[in-house]
């Protein structure tokens, strides 16, 4: 794993069936979390439990396991801490024995195929964050809030989020079979998704009419700084005279660029979010940015695809400068996991934190409301209409009259 001294990444709660060189949307951190872990020697210490249970299980599994040979102990070793961790009934903790590890390095590091969405395992359901634009999920009409049933045929009932990505993933150019399951329909449906090599989408922006400035960022990757520099810039060289930011479908990213963004609109010194641990202390974020933009007037556009640092970033705007929300309730996906290395070179993945807006409001399984619903129809979609963006038009417009 590479070795950072703390870098926190918002999107806490799931992977991404996607290629991105700078692998911002696995949600971990660093630093701390590198150091090699061992049992204490006294392990009655540490569960306060009849271990001895453990140990009976075990021996009834070697000594009556029709096909025990197969099976290595250090695999029974590996599975029991599977569910230890899995006790949590937090999807987003997960154990990797070595070899899943060192899959997992790879996946942060490096490229594989897929079909451009996030996933999240919510209620015991996988379900689609948000397909990114220009991908293969995106072109198949995969929505944010469906549910997938099976992979290529498989029942996926059951399995972690992470035996279901693994499912999904594959050869670039071969095929993945999803069945689907959606709010208002009737009947499930089969998508057939050809994967692909991806690389995530950062930013879009024009000018709409009457000077607004219509910004849509899809992740807070590394590149949003620069990227939104420019867009700012040439906006106002156009005469923009007001903003509509578009996190629909906006699965999150690195926090450290939440924070950062949030510095364009803010004053220094104000509170972004909250990071609040277990024993109830915090770590708090607070706004460093050039405060350009903190008079501007603006509104954000939010959907049930707008997740992590995209919540983070439209809740430090609203509760600190009363800025509208408009479109959709947003995911609810705010917590932070944190690696730990043990000495075989498993890894656990914990989640650690949970995020909080200036305000108190605890994003996580709650999501952001928006000041103003306006929902997207599937007719919507087909014809092409945007009555998110239209609301959103109208009331920029009335703010900067």
């Amino acid at each position: 794993m590479p070795k950072k001294s703390i870098l926190r990444i918002a999107i806490a709660t799931s992977l991404i069936i996607l290629i991105s060189g700078s692998s911002f949307y696995f949600g971990f951190k660093f630093g701390s979390s590198q150091q090699k872990l061992s049992a204490p020697q006294e392990n009655q210490k540490l569960i306060n439990a009849d271990f001895s249970l453990f140990w009976d299980a075990t021996q009834v599994l070697k000594d009556k396991y029709f096909n025990i040979k197969d099976i290595k102990d250090q695999d029974l070793l590996y599975g029991a801490i599977s569910g230890v961790v899995g006790a949590l009934k937090d999807p987003n903790s997960v154990f990797f024995n070595p070899s899943d590890a060192k899959k997992f390095e790879e996946d942060v590091n490096g490229s594989f195929g897929g079909i451009g969405a996030e996933l999240n395992l919510t209620n015991n359901q996988v379900i689609i964050i948000a397909p990114l634009k220009n991908t293969p999920a995106e072109a198949a009409g995969l929505k944010s809030g469906d549910i997938i049933l099976n992979v290529n045929d498989t029942p996926i009932a059951g399995l972690t989020l992470d035996e279901v990505i693994k499912l999904i993933r594959g050869e670039p150019g071969t095929e993945v079979s999803l069945l689907i399951s959606r709010e208002g329909w009737k009947e499930t449906k089969k998508f057939k998704i050809t994967r692909q090599i991806i690389t995530a989408p950062t930013l879009d922006w024009e000018i709409k009419p009457n000077n607004i400035l219509y910004v849509r960022l899809y992740s807070f990757n590394t590149n949003v700084s620069y990227l939104f520099y420019q867009a700012v810039l040439e906006g106002m060289l156009k005469g923009s005279r007001g903003m509509i930011l578009d996190l629909r479908n906006n699965p999150g990213g690195y926090l450290d660029v939440s924070v950062e963004m949030a510095g364009w609109f803010l004053k220094r010194g104000s509170l972004v979010v909250s990071e609040q641990f277990r024993g109830g202390e915090k770590q708090d974020f607070l706004a460093n940015g050039n405060q350009a933009l903190k008079n501007f007037p603006l509104v954000i556009l939010v959907n049930a695809g707008s997740a992590s640092a995209s919540e983070i970033l439209a809740g430090a705007l609203r509760d600190n400068r009363e800025i509208k929300l408009i479109g959709e309730k947003t995911f609810g996906k705010g917590t932070v996991q944190e690696l730990k290395n043990l000495k075989d070179g498993s890894v656990i993945k914990i989640s650690i934190a949970q995020w909080l807006t200036p305000k108190g409001i605890q994003i996580n399984h709650n999501g952001l409301t928006p000041d103003i619903e306006v929902k997207m129809t599937d007719e919507d979609t087909q014809n092409k209409r945007d009555p998110q963006l239209d609301k959103a038009l109208e009331l920029i417009n009335q703010l900067v009259k």
